[in-house]
């Protein structure tokens, strides 16, 4: 193979493990876990299929039961999660992959009907829009506006601080490499940054310090207990997905990112939705530690990234959904399946296990390369 694709498949070292190449199956909501949260056999099977990829991402992990948003996702908050998330790590390590738990509270983008009753917590009483496009997407939640959530009080917020360091713990006894905490897609760590949605006036609202301690507190605390290269984060700078809007988000994020530089994490994750501005330039000279950049690349535009130095990985979403074998077919300039969107959130193995490895096709709508995928509502991922 001749560069720039070679850099590809170049070994790196992210937290305590050497990844076998760059590319990474980014997190993505699929919703075939039990209604329980316990991860299933499809789960398993799923998973270890894609085991090719230099690092998984599994999809949002709910860290307590109050930041459960979808029916069918896994949770990681009990002995149960734990012990069913563990055979998908068995799996993955056999095939000679990693894998990550991105953990995921979705705060106010949950319902009464997924929490027994009870009320969504957010940071502040801000109910997202109810004619937002996203409220009618195909997720298996209830189909009606989110209502008002209930603010958080102080000492619930450190509360939900050791909700995400029991479940790193949980995590760690799973066997999983690390934990990515999704801080981007409107979800409860992004809503303590976003200028709308934060309106607190303790020690976690007001100043741009004030709005990232959530999220840096998060890091610290599965820091202190498991180390720091057993962390990572995922940002969506300035993305307004799921109603949330910042007034300076290059200020924002800026100093998040520069926040997390100097806790030595596993890597970070950055996507650019749509900005009019350079987010991964922006962002990558602010952080000395690995840099994985996603959304809408292809073979093709990773291999240039990583080859100018402007990522150290790169993450496929749809590609992987649809490629069990997708660093095989990228290694050989092999064609890739294009995804079904109408299996996306539907259950059973359609559209999740049942994807042929190259060579067993019978499709016929097979794609080159390097083809872009057609982009899909966000909430595909995790």
């Amino acid at each position: 193979m001749t560069a720039p694709l070679d850099v590809l498949f170049k070994p790196l070292r992210i937290g305590n493990v050497t990844l076998k190449n760059r590319l990474v199956m980014a997190p993505m909501t699929r919703n075939r876990s039990h209604l329980d949260g316990v991860p299933s056999a499809l789960n398993v099977l799923h998973y270890q299929q894609r085991a090719g990829a230099g690092l998984i991402v599994t999809e949002g992990v709910y860290p307590s039961e109050m930041g459960k948003g979808y029916l069918f996702s896994p949770g990681l908050c009990t002995e149960a999660h734990a012990a069913g998330w563990q055979q998908v790590t068995e799996a993955v390590h056999e095939k000679g992959g990693a894998i990550f738990a991105q953990l995921m509270h979705v705060g106010r983008l949950s319902d009464p009907l997924m929490l027994n009753g009870a009320q969504p917590v957010g940071v502040s009483a801000v109910q997202p829009d109810p004619t937002a496009r996203h409220y009618t997407v195909t997720c298996p939640r209830p189909k009606r506006p989110y209502p008002e959530p209930r603010a958080l009080a102080t000492a619930e917020v450190y509360a939900v601080i050791e909700d995400y360091r029991r479940s790193a713990a949980l995590a760690r006894k799973a066997g999983f490499d690390g934990v990515e905490i999704h801080a981007a897609s409107g979800y409860l760590p992004m809503q303590f940054l976003s200028t709308n949605t934060n309106l607190r006036s303790d020690e976690f609202g007001g100043s741009l310090e004030n709005r990232a301690r959530f999220l840096l507190a998060i890091v610290d605390a599965i820091a202190a207990d498991q180390g720091s290269a057993f962390v990572a984060v995922k940002l969506s700078p300035g993305w307004t997905f799921h109603n949330v809007f910042d007034d300076d988000a290059v200020g924002t994020y800026s100093y998040v990112t520069k926040e997390l530089s100097k806790r030595h994490i596993a890597y970070l994750q950055v996507g650019n939705y749509g900005m009019d501005w350079d987010v991964y330039a922006t962002l990558r000279p602010l952080f000395d530690g690995p840099f994985m950049s996603v959304a809408s690349f292809t073979r093709k535009s990773a291999a240039e990234m990583i080859a100018a130095g402007g990522t150290d990985l790169v993450g496929f979403g749809q590609a992987f959904i649809a490629n069990p074998d997708l660093a095989e077919r990228f290694r050989n300039g092999w064609e890739i399946n294009r995804p079904d969107i109408s299996t996306y959130y539907s259950q059973g193995a359609e559209g999740y296990t049942d994807y042929p490895f190259h060579g067993h096709s019978t499709r016929d709508d097979l794609l080159p390369t390097d083809a872009p995928l057609v982009p899909v509502s966000a909430d595909v991922t995790g």
